[in-house]
């Protein structure tokens, strides 16, 4: 018997090994297949796109909030993965009547640390999962260095268009624009994704970089043209949406990949 809390502090009884898991999460997925876990992945969203060749070997239960919870159930799963954010509490619940939900809450490196940590205990893959987390670490503290001199710069990171939404604060996003020494113009405004209006973006903070995320939104250079009409000198940068949003064991590219864009702009 092993008895674990999740990161919404619920507390978890497994009284049989969990060998058959379904993913709701696209960034746990790859996390989960970076530990040594494919054979016991059974099912993932349509938006679980690393690595590619699940698309062919794994079932495919809907999106992160449109899942088909018959064929999860057909799957007979031992344990469902789930994100605060990424599913909904409903869904959760709903789901909570298959088999037992882990759900992570990831806004730190921190909490991204203690997730693979929990994995790692989850599934038996503690050395795995600590080698992750070593790595992770020394890179966390190279990059740190790296960025130590760069000065400080205002930013806004647009993940939405029509209408235009950014990333606020208490979001992994937010995280990891702050270890950039890119101060977020948007972390005061109320929610985590929040609606802006573009005629107001120089009042609001005006910022030295417009951040256009890969996704979830598909940016194009009409969108750049129309945000930079409404800023000063601010620089439009298109960035890898995965890199800034991802989290699990894609955390330790993003530092490389980071260090590439601070060399570009």
């Amino acid at each position: 018997m092993m008895q674990l809390t999740d990161q919404l502090g619920i507390q978890h009884t497994f009284d049989t090994q969990l060998v058959r898991i379904v993913s709701l999460v696209p960034s746990q997925t790859e996390l989960l297949y970076d530990l040594g876990l494919e054979d016991s992945i059974v099912g993932i969203t349509k938006f679980c796109v690393h690595p590619v060749h699940f698309k062919a070997t794994k079932t495919i239960v809907g999106g992160t909030k449109n899942i088909k919870f018959d064929k999860i159930k057909a799957l007979q799963p031992d344990i469902i993965i789930c994100n605060k954010e990424e599913n909904t509490k409903e869904i959760v619940e709903e789901l909570s009547a298959i088999c037992p939900v882990w759900v992570t809450d990831i806004f730190t490196i921190e909490d991204n640390l203690q997730m693979i940590s929990d994995f790692g205990q989850l599934f038996n893959k503690r050395t795995e999962a600590q080698k992750w987390i070593d790595k992770i670490n020394f890179a966390y503290q190279d990059f740190k260095q790296f960025i130590n001199d760069k000065p400080i710069k205002k930013a806004a990171y647009f993940i939405w268009a029509n209408p235009y939404m950014v990333a606020g604060n208490n979001t992994f996003i937010n995280e990891l624009l702050q270890l950039n020494r890119f101060e977020n113009i948007y972390k005061e405004k109320d929610g985590r994704y929040p609606e802006i209006e573009l005629k107001k973006i120089r009042l609001e903070g005006d910022p030295d970089y417009v951040f256009l995320s890969s996704e979830p939104f598909p940016f194009k250079d009409e969108h750049a043209f129309e945000i930079g009409r409404f800023t000063h000198h601010t620089k439009t940068v298109f960035v890898d949406g995965e890199m800034f949003s991802w989290y699990g064991s894609r955390l330790l590219k993003a530092f490389a990949y980071f260090k590439v864009l601070h060399d570009k702009i």
